[in-house]
C-alpha cells in the first residue's frame, strides 16, 4: 500500500478524466434548465426539477451502486457507470424528437444513477490514494477537472440550445398554436446532436477503462489506513453529520449556478446575456481548487479552510440577496469561490476513521448529493411565493450555518478515532 500511495500520479489522471466528464454532464443541467422551459412550455418550479431528477439517483442508487462495487471491484464499477450514463444520454433521443418533458426527466434521472456509481468508486479512491491530512488537495485537483469541463458545459451546450433565446421568446408570442408547436419542436430537436456525442463518448469511455490498468483497492488495504472496532456505519458521528453536511453543500452549490441565469433575468439581464453566468461560478471554483492546492495543509489546515470559505459564503449570500445588477452579479458568482474548499474538505473529515466501512460510508455521503434535487425546488417554490428570485436564496444561509458548525466539531469527532 505504500508504494501505491508513493506512485499515484496515473490512477489520478484516470480519475481526473472521470471528474471531467461529471463536472460537463452536470453542468449541462444548468443549460437544461432554461432550455426546457421553453421547450416544454413549464414554470420555473417545473424546470428544477431537471435538478430533482438528476440528484435524487445519488439517493436511491448510492447504496445499490456500494453493493455493485463489492462485486464488480472500483475499476469495472467504474466502467459500468459510464456505460448507464451512456444509456441515459441515449433517452434524450426520443425525449427531444418527443418534446417529453417526463421522457427527459427519466434520461437524467438515469444518467444520475450511472454518476451515483462513479462518484461512489473514485471518491474513496481519491481520498485513499496518499495520506489523508492532503486529502483535500487532492479532491482541489479533481475539482479543477470537474469544474473546467463545467465551464465548457455552459458554453458549448448553451451556444447550441439557447442560440438567439432571447429573439425565440419574442417570437413565440406572435405564433398560433400550431406555429408555436413547430417552434419549440425545431428547439427541442437542438439536444439530439449533442446528446449523440455524449453518450458515444461515454461508451467508448466505459470500454476504454475496462481494458485500462487501474490499481484496485482492496476492502483489507482500505482496512489498513483507520483499524476500527465499530460494528455499524452509524456509529460514526463524523460520518452521519458529514451526510447532512453534503447535503447541504451540494443543494446550495446547485442552486449557485443551476439558478444563475433566472437570476440574472430577475436582475434584468437578458437570457442570451444571463446564460452564461454560471460559467462565472466555475471560474471561482477554479481559483478556488488551485488555492486549496497551494495553501491545505501547508498554510491551513482542512477543518479552518472551511470555516472560513462557510463565514465567507454567507456573506456572499447576503450582498447577493441586497445589491443589484453586476454588483449582485459578481457576489452571487464569487460563491464558487467560497464553496470551493467544501466538498474537498468534508469528504475525509467524513471518512476518516472508517476502515473497513469505507464503502458503505462513501454511498452513504452520495447518498447526501440528493441535497441537489431536494433545495432547488424548494428555492423555486419559495420564490414564487415571495415574488422574489432574489431574497428566495435566503434559504442558503441556514444551510452554511450547518456546514459551519460541522466545520468546527468535525474534527474533534475525528479526534476519537
Amino acid at each position: 500500500m505504500q508504494q501505491r500511495r508513493a506512485n499515484y500520479t496515473t490512477p489520478l489522471i484516470l480519475i481526473g478524466i472521470l471528474f471531467f466528464i461529471f463536472g460537463f454532464v452536470t453542468w449541462s443541467n444548468s443549460q437544461l434548465i432554461p432550455y426546457l422551459k421553453i421547450a416544454c412550455e413549464l414554470s420555473d418550479t417545473q424546470s428544477y426539477l431537471v435538478a430533482t431528477a438528476f440528484f435524487a439517483a445519488y439517493f436511491f442508487m448510492a447504496i445499490p451502486s456500494s453493493y455493485v462495487l463489492k462485486t464488480t471491484g472500483f475499476k469495472n464499477g467504474m466502467s459500468v457507470g459510464l456505460l448507464v450514463m451512456a444509456l441515459g444520454a441515449v433517452l434524450f433521443i426520443p425525449a427531444a424528437k418527443t418534446r417529453s418533458y417526463p421522457l427527459f426527466l427519466s434520461g437524467l434521472f438515469i444518467i444520475g444513477t450511472g454518476l451515483a456509481l462513479l462518484q461512489t468508486a473514485s471518491n474513496p479512491y481519491v481520498t485513499v490514494l496518499g495520506p489523508i491530512e492532503s486529502a483535500a488537495s487532492r479532491i482541489s485537483v479533481m475539482g479543477i477537472c470537474n469544474k473546467i469541463a463545467g465551464i465548457l458545459a455552459v458554453y458549448i451546450l448553451g451556444s447550441i440550445t439557447l442560440s438567439n433565446v432571447d429573439v425565440l421568446k419574442e417570437k413565440l408570442l406572435t405564433l398560433n398554436p400550431q406555429e408555436k408547436a413547430a417552434e419549440l419542436n425545431l428547439l427541442a430537436s437542438k439536444a439530439i446532436v449533442p446528446y449523440i456525442i455524449i453518450a458515444s463518448v461515454l461508451a467508448l469511455l466505459a470500454v476504454a477503462f475496462y481494458f485500462m490498468h487501474l490499481p484496485e483497492i482492496e476492502q483489507e488495504e482500505t482496512e489498513s489506513v483507520a483499524k476500527t472496532t465499530k460494528t455499524s456505519v452509524f456509529q460514526f458521528p463524523n460520518l452521519v453529520l458529514g451526510v447532512v453536511a453534503i447535503f447541504l453543500y451540494v443543494g446550495v452549490e446547485v442552486i449557485s449556478y443551476d439558478t444563475f441565469s433566472s437570476f440574472g433575468e430577475a436582475l434584468g439581464f437578458k437570457l442570451e446575456t444571463a446564460k452564461s453566468f454560471a460559467s462565472y461560478t466555475g471560474y471561482g471554483l477554479l481559483a478556488g481548487y488551485v488555492l486549496s492546492i497551494i495553501a491545505i495543509p501547508k498554510m491551513i489546515s482542512q477543518q479552518k479552510a472551511l470555516i472560513i470559505a462557510t463565514l465567507l459564503s454567507m456573506l456572499m449570500v447576503l450582498l447577493a440577496m441586497f445589491t443589484k445588477g453586476y454588483t449582485a452579479v459578481v457576489c452571487f458568482a464569487l460563491l464558487g469561490f467560497t464553496n470551493s474548499v467544501m466538498w474537498p474538505a468534508i469528504w475525509p473529515l467524513a471518512i476518516h476513521g472508517l476502515g473497513k466501512f469505507i464503502k458503505t460510508g462513501s454511498a452513504l455521503l452520495i447518498m447526501g448529493i440528493v441535497g441537489g434535487a431536494v433545495l432547488p425546488p424548494l428555492y423555486g417554490k419559495i420564490a414564487e411565493v415571495i415574488h422574489s428570485k432574489q431574497l428566495a436564496y435566503a434559504l442558503m444561509l441556514p444551510c452554511y450555518l450547518f456546514i459551519l458548525f460541522y466545520a468546527w466539531k468535525g474534527d474533534r469527532l475525528n479526534k476519537n478515532f
